[in-house]
């Protein structure tokens, strides 16, 4: 086990080598950069001035140069100087991260406490009118974009029954419930759906209609096994979307002004800001990496007969 978690860290290395190298590449085919972005809506810049800049910022190098010289900072633990605000790219980062790891948390728990049991009662009630209830909502829920959803829920919770502020101010509950909501929702939508298929294959198998045939009660069959099984499937799902959320959900942090990593990235792409561009690139495959390893290792708690390439010929 040990062995295969060293061996996936190390697999971190050449993935974050090729993202940051074609990242790197893709912004410069771009055919733009901070300086454009910065001088393009003052009217005429003499050219002396755009290439003086261009050289304070190293953009008039090669690009193996400006690459290997961010890669030689990062090893050192600079990622450098934005060129939109002139602040240091790691601690303006880590200052965002607090609110995506709660916009996360949040989330994701909501998710769990709404998909799961309506997953679950409508694999126990297959083809009943609450299955076909839950069915329809799900499917209604699955169909709606996140904007429309976050600008319907602003409508009713903020501006209709002002219960709730339009715009995120601060880090705090109240603040993340709108964002938090929209979320959940969609993920429920389809969460739910996938726990039902998934349960209701498991409640279709034979040592399910063993067990009902030796007497045990179908709620401990369906809590103490049917779940259990299940819960490969449901972790897989939810390690994708802690993946993405983690990444920050650009649109929603952008609609409610929520200030995370989200909001960060699109503001930094939208001003060409390469040091806070391949800031939010590595951390991204980071994330990746380390949840698809968290994932194999929880695989591994939950099924015995799974041994993670480590135990071959079993």
């Amino acid at each position: 086990m040990k062995k295969y978690v060293l061996h996936r860290f190390l697999q971190l290395i050449p993935v974050l080598i090729g993202i940051t190298f074609l990242s790197f590449a893709m912004m410069r085919i771009a055919g733009s950069d901070a300086v454009t972005e910065l001088y393009g809506d003052k009217g005429a810049v003499a050219q002396e001035i755009i290439e003086a800049k261009r050289a304070e910022l190293g953009l008039d190098k090669p690009f193996l140069t400006q690459y290997l010289a961010w890669v030689g900072g990062m090893l050192r633990g600079d990622m450098g100087v934005s060129y939109v605000s002139g602040k240091a790219v790691f601690p303006t980062f880590l200052s965002k991260l607090p609110s995506t790891l709660l916009l996360t948390a949040l989330s994701i728990g909501l998710t769990v406490v709404i998909s799961i049991p309506l997953g679950v009662l409508a694999a126990v009630r297959h083809d009943r009118f609450t299955d076909y209830f839950l069915r329809f909502f799900s499917f209604v829920g699955n169909s709606l974009p996140n904007f429309f959803v976050a600008l319907l829920l602003m409508q009713v919770f903020s501006i209709k029954l002002k219960w709730l502020p339009v715009i995120s101010k601060g880090l705090s509950i109240q603040t993340a419930m709108l964002p938090t909501l929209t979320l959940a929702i969609a993920m429920s939508a389809k969460y739910m759906r996938q726990v039902r298929a998934t349960v209701l294959e498991e409640l279709n198998k034979d040592y399910v209609i063993g067990a009902k045939a030796r007497g045990v009660h179908s709620s401990v069959v369906l809590w103490k096994s049917v779940l259990k099984s299940s819960m490969l499937t449901i972790i897989t799902l939810l390690a994708l979307s802690i993946g993405n959320l983690l990444g920050g959900t650009a649109i929603i942090e952008s609609i409610f002004m929520w200030d995370g990593v989200g909001k960060l990235a699109v503001d930094a792409i939208t001003m060409r800001d390469y040091p806070m561009i391949q800031a939010y690139v590595v951390w991204m495959a980071i994330i990746y990496v380390m949840v698809n390893l968290i994932t194999d290792l929880l695989y591994h708690a939950l099924d015995p007969r799974i041994r993670l390439g480590v135990m071959k010929g079993e």
